[in-house]
């Protein structure tokens, strides 16, 4: 009926154009009767006629003309019917709330014995729950799996329309009142597989070194060192032929290796055991070897892979080495990094960043330098270093502070205070005037920090042109990568240490006073927890070269002792700790009176390493609506690893991290998560 009622207007206009056209017939006639009154009767005959049979016709067959329609439409619609029984890809109509109402037959040998008439569809799929219906005319996509088949599915809503014929304006009005839902079903088994099996079959470009090389070799007797050479070669080749990769050897101490995505994704599942079995190498050398691996992949150029594994191999290394970074795309992946960096004793490469830092000054008008937000005194001292070079090179040199904490007030305090020398009146600006002072001959320099976000002007960095970074953290896939010079040494205790390297070797004439000795010394002092971590060689060398500068460390002691409410607060702080999977302590650090809260925290996490058979130690301080976790350790774990994967950063032995919208108890369950989850990777 609701095809007829379609159709009879749409017909009875197409039956009734003879008629109209007899209308021009009849003006015609009129016209030859202007002209000749014989033959206008003679016409006016014919029209009549003519007239008479349409007449005729209409009333007689326009009922077998309707008749004929209805079965064609009938029997088209019999067609379409029988065709969507028949069709090859499984089809189901359902209604708004997801009931099966009809279905072919694909369909109905798809799903076997759960096809039932009114059947839910998510009881059939149960991948398609309720909020995957569509709305509007969007379609919905959801990918299924029915036995070994993958299917795609595609749900879109059908309007049942409703019409009827407006006599008003001769036209047929259509209403959308019922609403139902083709499904499609899709097989994608065979497509998905030769996907997989082209990424299967992507070449991956990997570049490993050997980190210690050099050093390792040192370490054992000469007549050894080309024997522990030749088991470190064998031990790579034989590994990855095992992958069936090329391997190719260009420097003695540096590897490059192509190998199929399908096996990279084997050495991810068995976390590069590689790194393992060359750092057990030991033919009694006192040094362990370890590699670094950097792996392009999900590129389909190779020579963008190559690239990519450059990148990934240079912040493995930036990272401390013994560990394996890949680059997939625009995302990062670690593995490894148990070991802590191993110091070099040569300064040469110090002596070289010295050289090319003072040629960058002398091409620039002024200097600006920054660290971290909320500095503490390794950032501030290394600071003042830097500002010592730049004033010996005759240059303008301006640090940024934003905010002086009670870390680092004693300090400040000397530079700043109605004491300090005049030559200091305008060393320290804040982000406001630094953005002010900052031109084309502007050189920015970043100290003991590498991300951008944790910078105490963040915003200068996009406008400076020349930026320089000197830094002793880890680096991390979002590290300031467009530095003119970047010297990022992870082995060193500090940053302090590193420019204090650096001033030996940028002028024979250059001194520092005794108050930037001291801002030195105790940024080391403080970074190695009175030097009894990350100390090196080099960290006690450059003690002595700032003990030589004046620098006083009674006086050192005395600025940094604390107070008696601060004492108490730590003292609160120990007494909420609590153990987690007998190796792991957590403590709650609450003194918003204090000055430092975060620096306090950091405190208790040292004093709690001080307890036996404990791994780690991670302290919680809430500060400025955020969570601040400080992680110590001393061997055993990577806390720096930990941290990462909540945001951080840092150091193998220290290492933080930050985390907004959460609460304390939120943030120690997020830490307790990831424990667990190395620990049951075996990352731990």
């Amino acid at each position: 009926m609701l095809k007829n009622r379609k159709i009879r207007p749409f017909m009875r206009s197409i039956i009734m154009w003879p008629l109209y056209l007899s209308i021009l017939l009849i003006i015609m006639n009129v016209y030859v009767y202007f002209l000749d009154s014989s033959a206008g009767k003679i016409v006016t005959i014919f029209v009549s006629v003519y007239i008479a049979g349409v007449a005729i016709l209409i009333v007689l067959k326009r009922g077998q003309i309707n008749e004929q329609l209805v079965r064609f439409g009938a029997s088209f619609g019999q067609v379409q019917k029988s065709l969507i029984k028949e069709m090859a890809v499984p089809y189901a109509l359902l209604d708004e709330d997801g009931r099966l109402l009809s279905a072919n037959n694909e369909f109905t040998e798809l799903c076997k014995e759960k096809a039932k008439l009114k059947a839910s569809i998510g009881q059939i799929f149960p991948e398609i729950t309720k909020n995957i219906l569509p709305t509007a005319d969007e379609i919905s996509v959801v990918h299924i799996s029915v036995g070994e088949k993958k299917y795609r599915a595609e749900l879109k809503n059908i309007y049942v329309e409703d019409a009827d014929w407006n006599e008003e304006n001769n036209s047929i009005v259509e209403e959308k009142d019922n609403i139902l839902i083709s499904v499609f079903f899709y097989d994608e088994t065979e497509i998905l597989r030769l996907q997989k099996y082209l990424k299967d079959r992507q070449l991956v470009v990997a570049l490993l070194y050997i980190d210690n090389y050099e050093e390792a070799l040192e370490s054992i007797d000469e007549v050894r060192r080309s024997l522990l050479s030749a088991l470190i070669d064998r031990k790579i080749n034989k590994y990855f032929q095992d992958y069936q990769a090329l391997l190719k050897k260009p420097e003695k101490d540096k590897y490059l290796i192509v190998l199929q995505n399908l096996y990279l994704e084997e050495l991810k599942n068995i976390r590069f055991s590689i790194l393992d079995e060359v750092r057990d190498v030991n033919i009694g050398n006192e040094m362990a070897v370890t590699i670094s691996m950097g792996i392009g992949a999900g590129i389909d150029s190779y020579t963008e892979s190559y690239e990519a594994a450059h990148a990934a191999i240079d912040l493995a290394l930036g990272r401390g080495g013994d560990q394996v970074v890949i680059k997939d795309r625009n995302e990062f992946l670690y593995y490894g990094g148990k070991s802590a960096s191993v110091g070099k004793s040569t300064r040469v490469k110090a002596r070289v960043k010295a050289q090319s830092f003072r040629e960058i000054i002398e091409e620039n008008e002024k200097v600006i330098i920054m660290g971290h937000s909320m500095p503490d005194a390794d950032a501030f001292g290394a600071a003042v270093g830097v500002y010592r070079i730049v004033k010996y090179l005759g240059k303008k040199a301006y640090i940024i502070l934003n905010k002086v904490t009670d870390s680092i007030s004693m300090v400040v305090g000397r530079f700043q205070g109605e004491q300090a020398p005049a030559e200091y009146s305008d060393m320290i600006i804040n982000s406001e005037q630094a953005i002010a002072l900052c031109d084309d001959s502007t050189v920015l320099v970043v100290v003991d920090v590498n991300r951008p976000g944790y910078t105490e002007c963040p915003e200068l960095l996009e406008i400076a042109k020349t930026k320089v970074l000197f830094d002793h953290h880890r680096q991390t896939s979002d590290s300031i990568n467009d530095a003119v010079l970047s010297y990022i040494e992870p082995y060193i205790s500090s940053a302090c240490e590193m420019v204090a390297e650096m001033l030996q070797y940028v002028g024979d004439g250059i001194k520092l006073k005794s108050i930037e000795a001291e801002a030195m010394y105790s940024g080391i002092m403080i970074d190695t927890n009175n030097f009894l971590t990350k100390t090196g060689v080099r960290t006690f060398e450059a003690a002595a070269f700032l003990k030589r500068c004046g620098a006083d460390v009674t006086r050192i002691r005395k600025a940094f002792r604390t107070d008696m409410d601060e004492y108490i607060a730590k003292a609160r702080a120990v007494s909420t700790s609590e153990i987690f999977m007998k190796g792991f302590v957590f403590a709650e650090c609450v003194a918003e009176d204090a000055g430092a809260p975060t620096v306090l925290g950091a405190q208790v996490a040292n004093e709690l390493m001080d307890i036996s058979d404990i791994k780690a130690s991670f302290v919680f301080t809430e500060y400025n609506n955020q969570i601040y976790i400080s992680a110590r350790s001393i061997d055993e774990v990577n806390v720096q690893v930990v941290m990462e994967k909540l945001g951080g950063g840092g150091h193998m032995s220290v290492a933080g991290a930050q985390l907004s919208g959460c609460t304390i108890a939120e943030a120690k369950q997020k830490v307790k998560n990831v424990l667990a989850d190395m620990v049951n990777n075996k990352e731990i």
